[in-house]
């Protein structure tokens, strides 16, 4: 017989999940057997063992084990197809793990992806009750809180409409609101709120640091370091499915950073896509087209994005963001900005930006590319393509990039008189 302590809120052991590429898909549960298996006790132990359907198989998870205490802010990080999602998912009772087990002290609120937790014949109003009730509460709690998961939504006006009208960010807004006021004992947060404009997402940070401060446990995946910094205690660091790190978060976090910061400044897709537009490929190079040359901070970065439209996407837009090595944004540019429109037709496109010379400083930077529909959805996004500039002096020998404060380098006009 096991023995858990009685401050563990999650106990992770042995957990792995297996997909047979090209074999038969796994069955997800009716949105009835979700609700009745998201009714029964909160101590939920999910387990299954092995098998063997498929030799072309993909581990994205093989043998995680960690625990998190309660009350515990736990930071989820890793590059993309670490196992992130997958692990959360597994906790969420979305999916089942192929080995192991995850037991789970309390009721769990999610937050993982537009579409899921939400009956979209039901209206806003009518899945904050649906939502109430999955998590054990009862109409009397859920009516004290209604209101104030309205306001903190900004939705008030679509509340009475069915949510299969609401766009990508409407569904975000309320699918966190009902997760983070609903009082769930462990609340999980994927980079779902990277859909929200940037004064939600703020909003969104401070409900999640007062949800920590009451005492319940978080775990919270993102890309944005300063965040992770700001709300966790401690993180996890995935690499290929296994665990890396668990420990403070800052050491983690320096850990992640130093290999990202080795990775390579090209990116390609290793899968076929089934989406309806997909980025392809990413180079990040000098002005002269050369991947393996030494960039300085004088150099005039390229980007070349290689994208495909596999059918007709009216009003498709492209965009670049610029981040610090924390995750933090700088700056974004789109082609609107220099005339050019984003193709919307069928086929397959290139696209190349280039950032002024002289314009960053000698550090780490980290490229996010995103095809999207203005206020729809979001169709496809790469993150976390990076490459660090080698210190120079430039515009005079007095001046040393990486002697100043922040982040970018600007030639301002300045006028000296005396007075």
């Amino acid at each position: 017989m096991i023995v858990v302590s009685d401050d563990i809120a999650i106990r992770i052991r042995g957990l792995g999940k297996k997909y047979a590429i090209g074999g038969p898909q796994e069955r997800y549960l009716t949105f009835r057997d979700a609700i009745v298996k998201s009714v029964k006790a909160p101590f939920k132990r999910l387990t299954q063992k092995g098998y063997d359907e498929s030799t072309n198989e993909f581990w994205a998870l093989k043998d995680v084990s960690f625990d998190v205490h309660k009350g515990e802010v736990v930071g989820i990080i890793g590059r993309n197809g670490a196992g992130k999602s997958t692990l959360l998912k597994i906790l969420s009772r979305i999916t089942t793990p192929t080995e192991g087990e995850a037991d789970i002290f309390g009721r769990v609120g999610s937050l993982l992806e537009v579409g899921t937790g939400f009956h979209p014949e039901l209206t806003g109003a009518e899945n904050i009750f649906l939502s109430g009730a999955i998590l054990g509460m009862r109409n009397r709690e859920i009516e004290k809180k209604f209101d104030e998961i309205v306001k903190f939504s900004e939705i008030e006006k679509f509340i009475d409409t069915p949510v299969k009208r609401y766009s990508s960010g409407m569904y975000v807004r309320l699918a966190f609101a009902v997760a983070a006021h609903l009082e769930p004992e462990i609340l999980i947060v994927d980079e779902v709120l990277a859909v929200g404009d940037a004064s939600f997402q703020k909003k969104c940070l401070g409900k999640m640091g007062d949800v920590a401060k009451e005492g319940r446990t978080v775990l919270f995946v993102s890309h944005n370091m300063a965040a992770i910094q700001r709300l966790c205690h401690t993180a996890v660091l995935l690499e290929k499915g296994r665990v890396a790190a668990n420990n403070e978060v800052d050491r983690v976090v320096n850990q992640y950073l130093q290999t990202c910061s080795a990775q390579s400044m090209f990116w390609k897709r290793t899968e076929l896509s089934d989406k309806e537009a997909y980025i392809d490929s990413i180079l990040i190079t000098d002005e002269n087209d050369q991947e393996n040359t030494i960039l300085t901070a004088n150099s005039k970065i390229c980007v070349t994005i290689n994208f495909v439209v596999q059918k007709d996407q009216p009003h498709l837009r492209l965009a670049v963001v610029v981040m610090n090595y924390l995750g933090d944004a700088l700056f974004s540019s789109a082609p609107d900005d220099a005339g050019e429109s984003t193709p919307e037709r069928w086929g397959r496109y290139r696209a190349i930006i280039q950032f002024p010379a002289d314009l960053f400083m000698a550090k780490t930077y980290g490229i996010r590319v995103s095809l999207y529909i203005p206020g729809k959805k979001g169709l496809d996004t790469v993150e976390n393509i990076r490459f660090s500039l080698e210190e120079i002096e430039h515009w005079s020998n007095k001046n040393i990039v990486s002697s100043r404060m922040g982040h970018i380098t600007i030639r301002c006009k300045w006028t000296m008189t005396s007075v």
